[in-house]
């Protein structure tokens, strides 16, 4: 079942070089013009360049907009933060939050790869899974900083106006809250995504680097709104309904600005570009 795990790579997908459409957009209202970019959030070296229409779009903003405020979240005392947050602090453990059915289905995980499973017992399930999935994408060489990071650290060097679209709190309470209510089924299921991660990650990237939106939808959307409707719409639809009359705002000043979001955000009837189409901006798909 591909649907929890899939929320989390999404927004750690990497980028290969595939001649196509992609995850780009131009809005326009009247003579205002915003471009909407889906991102991925970690590359390898031999991922860049970056899509040329991504690099086009950055030198016609005049600010560039991200899910939240990058230099704060990669701080030591937000990761001090996250760290805090994403442990039990009391008599609770994993061991004891989760069935013995599953904390077994975990510990054999864990053997398997190597790792304690004593060492993960104080995590929360996000972390755990997290946690799992680093280590996944290492195996796989996956560890580079990827399109956020890179025009974050561009529009520093360059002095360009930065902005966010939620607070760092939002976001990290965002992530941190998956799996509460339903932390077997959590832990189950990534668990066996987290073991077809690089048959989901080449599905991911071929249906991003073409701008699939129905085929983004079909992987990521629609198995985690049938299955897990209160985690879609924690993480994706309420964050959607959040940032609109931001982007909405954006779309009303002579400026011109690039807003680079999670992929997931884009697709799908609550996805920002449905709800701007339906709201009546040109909307072109850029290629």
């Amino acid at each position: 079942m591909k649907n929890l795990i899939l929320g989390i790579i999404l927004n750690l997908i990497l980028c290969l070089p595939v001649a196509a459409d992609t995850s780009l957009w131009k809005v326009q209202l009247h003579n205002s013009v915003t471009y909407i970019g889906g991102t991925c959030h970690v590359l390898r070296k031999s991922d860049y360049p970056l899509p040329e229409e991504f690099v086009k779009a950055y030198e016609d903003s005049d600010i560039i907009v991200f899910e939240t405020q990058l230099e704060e979240l990669n701080t030591p005392k937000t990761q001090e933060m996250i760290i805090k947050k994403g442990i039990y602090n009391d008599e609770l453990s994993l061991d004891k939050v989760l069935s013995p059915q599953t904390y077994d289905y975990l510990r054999q995980y864990c053997e398997a790869s190597g790792i304690p499973v004593l060492s993960l017992n104080k995590l929360k399930p996000s972390m755990v899974v997290l946690t799992l999935l680093g280590l996944e994408l290492q195996k796989l060489g996956i560890n580079q900083t990827g399109v956020d990071n890179y025009f974050h650290h561009k529009a520093t060097m360059q002095g360009k106006k930065i902005e966010g679209l939620e607070s760092v709190n939002q976001q990290i309470e965002f992530v941190l809250s998956m799996g509460e209510g339903n932390e077997d089924d959590f832990i189950e299921h990534s668990i066996k995504d987290l073991k077809n991660t690089r048959q989901i990650l080449n599905d991911l990237i071929a249906a991003w680097r073409q701008g699939d939106e129905d085929k983004l939808y079909n992987l990521y959307i629609a198995p985690m709104k049938k299955d897990y409707p209160n985690l879609y719409s924690t993480l994706i639809a309420e964050r959607n309904r959040e940032w609109l009359p931001k982007i909405k705002r954006y779309l009303q000043t002579s400026q011109n600005e690039f807003i680079l979001v999670g992929v997931g955000h884009l697709v799908g009837t609550d996805g920002i570009i449905d709800h701007l189409r339906r709201s009546g901006y040109i909307i072109n798909k850029l290629d």
